[in-house]
């Protein structure tokens, strides 16, 4: 049976576009048994152009639309913008309604958050099953993506990764679905490291991220992304992996381990343009 995708997206860049246009390609040659149920932009047209080109893209790809503007909602009933760390003020609430009713007429198996810049609330995860990506291996780092690379560089990782996790109520904290793995010892990357010895670990965040290498790991694990979720999603379309409950299970309805991806995202890297 056919996955119907919900994807949910801000749409400001490259990468959350790429994502997009990977699932549709695959979609349309065959190789994921899927369909977008719906795209969501809480960024209505005319606020950004990089945003209103992607949702010219999604209507001539004839994947139905649906849009709400959060800056917009915000501001007409005058909420607050919230702080990390802090619970989400009442207004992200009414507006996750706001969505949820937008998108009675679109069900959606799987949700996909691509470059989504918002946080969803207890009550919208608890009822949808939601992934995520998060630019590491399960065993971490955990943080943004720079807080991830600053912290390989500094203990001198030898290997990371790409994640597709749940998204549950507690934020980054759900089960992972799926992951490929990536190296940081190979030949290529070796230059760059000696460069930074002996002076790696006194380098502050702003210098290490100025570096080559900083710019290197990053290129390694956004390549990765797109494949990624195509072959996450793929494990949900072959009946292999579903969600309940906050819950990843297998085909018999047992909790699922994560599922190591790095063979098939290897092989639709050296087929592809990403490489």
């Amino acid at each position: 049976m056919t996955l119907r995708i919900g994807w949910f997206t801000t749409a400001r860049g490259p990468g959350s576009r790429g994502m997009y246009e990977a699932v549709s390609r695959a979609v349309a040659a065959g190789t994921l048994d899927a369909e977008f149920a719906v795209v969501f932009c809480n960024r209505d047209p005319g606020e950004d152009p990089l945003t209103d080109s992607f949702l010219r893209l999604v209507e001539a790809n004839g994947h139905p639309l649906v849009t709400r503007s959060s800056v917009g909602y915000r501001r007409a009933v005058g909420g607050r913008l919230s702080k990390p760390g802090e619970p989400l003020p009442e207004w992200r609430t009414a507006y996750d309604q706001e969505v949820e009713s937008a998108l009675a007429a679109h069900p959606f198996e799987v949700g996909v958050m691509a470059g989504y810049m918002l946080i969803f609330g207890r009550e919208f995860v608890s009822r949808h099953v939601i992934l995520n990506l998060h630019p590491a291996l399960p065993t971490g780092p955990a943080g943004t993506w720079r807080e991830v690379i600053r912290e390989l560089i500094r203990t001198r990782a030898t290997e990371s990764g790409v994640m597709m996790h749940l998204a549950i109520p507690e934020v980054d904290a759900g089960p992972v679905v799926a992951y490929c793995r990536y190296p940081l010892d190979d030949a290529e990357l070796a230059p760059l490291w000696a460069d930074l010895e002996p002076a790696r670990a006194r380098l502050d965040d702003a210098a290490l991220e100025a570096t080559p290498l900083f710019a290197a790991i990053r290129e390694r694990g956004v390549r990765r992304e797109s494949p990624l979720l195509v072959a996450a999603l793929g494990e949900f379309a072959a009946g292999r992996l579903r969600a309940a409950g906050g819950r990843v299970l297998d085909a018999s309805g047992a909790p699922a381990a994560p599922a190591d991806v790095t063979s098939v995202v290897e092989a639709a890297l050296a087929t592809s343009d990403l490489r």
